[in-house]
């Protein structure tokens, strides 16, 4: 079992490998990459995922009740152990926190189950989305401030969630062709996601002590644990359920160490949380599709 789904994935970290490989080869602007990822290829695919999904009105708040869940859950496992070992909140936490549930998990999930675990993985990973531009700010600058509240309406992400989710359940009918640009473009978000990781990872310098080991078991074994309690509590079964525990069992997202570079705060060990965490992702992904089936 965990090998077929080991040959699921295999185009998942080809396009990491190769981007990994590729960034050592030549000169690739990561930022440019990501920039243009996370406000174009990404806000497409989202944009187009939501308004197309046939997910129903109530299924969609159990999915968004669980990702909050899931999360408060992380963030206070992560409060509780940076305030226990005396480490850094706003440069540890968001590693624990937060999953790479956009760049991995979209791709993963397309891989898996198709478009239709596309769509639940996307209205996950679009409520992550918002907590990470929102809490994830307040978390690394300190407090709610303006530059923090400017950072999250500049962020097209988020008006592509809004505008699929307002377009989707208000009814309203968009041309197919302009929803055929979407798709188009959208098209390319996941295999470039992949490719990004994999030159994130080419530049990023691991530093290996026991509050990485520690950040790790957060992130995966508090992130199927998170996963599993929202799952029950709100609910959820079968695929969605699935899904669910295993998007929160993903590897640190990218943001965890992007948001506390931004905001000036040392980011070697939210860098080696996402590397060595991705890296054990060959492993711990499978793993977390046959526990969740289990459980």
């Amino acid at each position: 079992m965990i090998f077929s789904i080991f040959i699921i994935i295999l185009p998942l970290f080809a396009a990491m490998g190769a981007g990994f490989g590729l960034s050592k080869l030549f000169t690739i602007d990561e930022n440019s990459l990501t920039r243009v990822l996370t406000d174009f290829f990404m806000p497409a695919l989202v944009f187009y995922s939501l308004y197309t999904s046939d997910i129903v009105v109530t299924e969609t708040l159990r999915l968004l009740g669980a990702t909050t869940m899931a999360v408060f859950l992380l963030i206070i496992m992560a409060i509780a152990y940076c305030r226990a070992s005396k480490m850094s909140v706003r440069a540890f936490a968001p590693s624990i926190c937060f999953m790479n549930s956009g760049f991995l998990g979209i791709p993963l999930m397309a891989l898996w189950g198709g478009a239709a675990a596309v769509n639940i993985e996307v209205v996950i990973d679009q409520m992550q989305t918002f907590y990470i531009f929102t809490i994830g700010i307040i978390i690394v600058s300190g407090g709610f401030n303006a530059n923090g509240l400017k950072e999250m309406t500049r962020t097209p992400l988020l008006w592509a969630i809004i505008a699929g989710f307002f377009l989707r359940f208000a009814g309203i009918k968009i041309p197919e062709a302009v929803t055929g640009i979407f798709r188009f473009s959208g098209e390319g978000a996941s295999a470039l996601a992949a490719f990004t990781v994999g030159c994130s990872m080419s530049s990023r310098r691991i530093i290996l002590n026991r509050h990485l080991t520690a950040g790790l078991v957060l992130r995966f074994a508090g992130g199927f644990a998170a996963g599993w309690l929202s799952s029950i509590v709100f609910g959820l079964t079968g695929t969605t359920k699935i899904i669910m525990i295993v998007a929160t069992s993903l590897p640190s997202a990218v943001f965890s160490y992007v948001l506390p570079l931004r905001y000036g705060v040392n980011t070697e060990l939210a860098g080696s949380m996402v590397v060595v965490s991705t890296l054990l992702g060959i492993i711990m992904i499978p793993a977390a599709f046959v526990l969740a089936g289990m459980v």
